[in-house]
């Protein structure tokens, strides 16, 4: 308030007068505020498969890989969690999709997504699977946009990402380039750390998604948000009282699905021409496919050197 006084209307107004007449203009408000009891609109969701949050997480983008993730509103279970080298082909982003709605058999009643051009993909293949349904959401009401804000459920969920393992290969990544051994501007470099690493961000990000689906949610003062594991709230919801709201789908829309919107001839780690070169440089030298982080440090020294010295 002391700052828009100042901005908007070219008022210098001291700091503690703006306090004592806000204080007396809004006593409620001031309490509210001062006891950290504001109140916000709770989320709501009424079963399983009945909203999936999609989002991409870019905070390794600079290093070359690019996560991407949906969740389950409900149950707050991790339906998939991968990594690739782009969050912005919407064909990759229907890889992901279609592979989720495989397994399950089914999808949700909504898709809630940002408004990026990379969802367009996924809100059409929702449109089409959700057309032939007669409920408020069926159709074109099945696939929402909105800001990131809005789509909370995966939004906080990268928050936990981050603490519990992004952080970590963010600060081994720095230090490697920190210590001139990575080029985050050389595409040489980008290329061969996806190929030495990405294999072991994946399957750290599994067992991540692994541990969330199995740990205990503690109750929460939202009674629409259940306490609970999220893979039994997720896959026994009469165990909360509630049902499962997924739509089942044919399988040969899938497969007619994956002709026209994904993309499955990509390279999932690195191009193509590095991916021969490397392969020659491992077999001359006899170099092994890594199964920790340093291992796959020391490999990236030596790829590095070798296509450099070539």
């Amino acid at each position: 308030m002391h700052q828009r006084l100042r901005n908007d209307y070219g008022l210098v107004v001291q700091k503690e007068i703006v306090r004592e007449i806000i204080k007396e203009l809004d006593p409620v408000g001031v309490q509210a505020r001062s006891s950290k009891r504001l109140w916000r609109r709770e989320y709501r969701a009424k079963g399983p498969n009945y909203i999936w949050h999609i989002d991409g997480y870019d905070k390794l983008k600079p290093f070359g890989f690019c996560i991407h993730g949906g969740i389950d509103g409900y149950s707050r279970s991790i339906l998939w969690l991968e990594v690739g080298c782009t969050n912005n082909n919407p064909e990759i982003i229907a890889n992901y999709f279609t592979d989720c709605i495989r397994q399950i058999g089914g999808v949700p009643r909504i898709v809630r997504t940002d408004a990026g051009t990379e969802n367009i993909s996924v809100a059409g293949i929702q449109r089409f699977l959700r057309s032939g349904t007669e409920d408020a959401f069926s159709g074109e009401k099945s696939s929402l946009y909105g800001r990131s804000v809005s789509n909370q459920r995966i939004e906080a969920w990268w928050s936990f990402l981050k603490k519990s393992n992004a952080s970590w290969w963010i600060d081994f990544f720095k230090d490697m380039r920190d210590e001139g051994v990575f080029c985050d501007h050389d595409p040489i470099h980008v290329d061969c750390l996806r190929f030495c690493f990405m294999p072991l961000i994946q399957q750290a990000l599994h067992t991540v998604a692994k541990q969330w689906n199995l740990h205990n949610i503690r109750p929460s003062h939202n009674a629409e948000s259940p306490s609970g594991r999220p893979d039994i709230l997720y896959f026994v919801p009469s165990w909360t009282d509630t049902r499962d709201y997924m739509t089942e789908v044919d399988l040969d829309d899938i497969d007619i699905i994956e002709d026209v919107c994904c993309d499955r001839t990509s390279p999932t780690h690195c191009s193509d021409e590095c991916r021969e070169l490397v392969d020659i440089i491992m077999q001359e030298q006899h170099l092994q496919i890594p199964t920790n982080a340093q291992e796959a440090r020391d490999l990236f020294v030596d790829l590095v050197y070798h296509i450099e010295n070539t």
